[in-house]
């Protein structure tokens, strides 16, 4: 009896996520505020990094900038100033004893951190300064990333080893250090930026297709952690865009016969997707959708089809 209990809830339940999911469809859910939230973006200095940071400080967020070039950083802080600026300038103004911004300028700061998140001392070196010098940061992208471009034979084991540890394991060090806060406050938000390639894979990019089906690996387990440890509080997001063209993927080539169907994404479309979802606590986003479909086909197509698709 207790089995049949059983069953019929989990299956009651999987029918609910169904109609909600739909509902998310039909109603389009309202994008929540980050204005005055500390957002810490990996890999920041340039390509998905350098824009995210640029939408986050659209919305008023108060950005931590980590990348590994210092000058390039630095290139994107003073975009996100120049944001700041802007909304300063056009805030409207309240009477009284003295007029002041609504949202004055003081209160929207970027900082900016030379980090290597490949190594785990460093991470939890400049996360301890973080910390120290602007709070504890409540929403976390995890946004730096590698590529070798070089097949199994032909890649250094010192670039393989990079790739898994930038585009894996810095995803453990970055939530060890700032998740604590999060699970005592029951706030906040982790942002994987993954790919396409760590839910289906090709050839010649063995060692991304990897470290990008950990990340998505770990990503999947953390929600699952939260979700049992009913931290209804803290939500997580899956970013995981095809190829998008911002360099990293200079000289990767597709099927000749999909390529005019499936070019590179523009990594601004690739942003506005990203955070439509972050802001709505989507669990996950693949762009573009077709994405979806080959996920799914790969599930259930044998092998050698799967070969001829991809």
């Amino acid at each position: 009896m207790n089995i049949l209990l059983e069953l019929f809830v989990v299956t009651f339940r999987v029918l609910w996520a169904f109609v909600l999911a739909a509902a998310k469809w039909l109603v389009r859910p309202k994008e929540k505020s980050v204005a005055g939230q500390v957002c810490l973006i990996t890999g920041a200095g340039s390509g998905l990094g350098r824009l995210f940071a640029l939408e986050f400080a659209r919305r008023r967020a108060l950005l931590v900038l980590w990348d590994i070039n210092t000058q390039s950083n630095e290139e994107t802080a003073g975009m996100v100033r120049h944001i700041y600026r802007e909304l300063a300038e056009a805030a409207p103004k309240v009477a009284g004893d003295g007029e002041k911004d609504v949202l004055p300028h003081c209160s929207l700061q970027v900082y900016t951190y030379t980090c290597d998140v490949g190594k785990r001392e460093n991470v939890y070196t400049t996360a301890e300064r973080v910390r120290k010098e602007v709070g504890e940061v409540s929403v976390l992208v995890n946004n730096a990333g590698v590529v070798s471009g070089h097949h199994l034979l032909e890649c250094p084991d010192e670039l393989i080893e990079r790739t898994m540890m930038v585009n894996c394991h810095a995803h453990f060090w970055t939530t060890k250090a700032f998740l604590p806060k999060m699970l005592e406050m029951n706030h906040g938000h982790i942002v994987t930026v993954a790919s396409s390639l760590g839910l289906f894979s090709t050839a010649g990019v063995e060692d991304y297709c990897a470290s990008k089906f950990g990340a998505v690996g770990f990503h999947e387990s953390l929600s699952h952690e939260l979700k049992a440890a009913e931290k209804d509080g803290i939500k997580t997001t899956l970013v995981c865009p095809y190829l998008v063209d911002t360099g990293m993927f200079r000289g990767c080539r597709i099927r000749k016969e999909i390529e005019p169907f499936l070019p590179p994404l523009k990594p601004e479309y690739c942003v506005k997707q990203a955070m439509r979802a972050i802001l709505t606590d989507q669990p996950m986003i693949c762009t573009p959708r077709l994405m979806y479909m080959v996920t799914f086909m790969k599930s259930i197509l044998p092998f050698e089809a799967v070969v001829c698709l991809i």
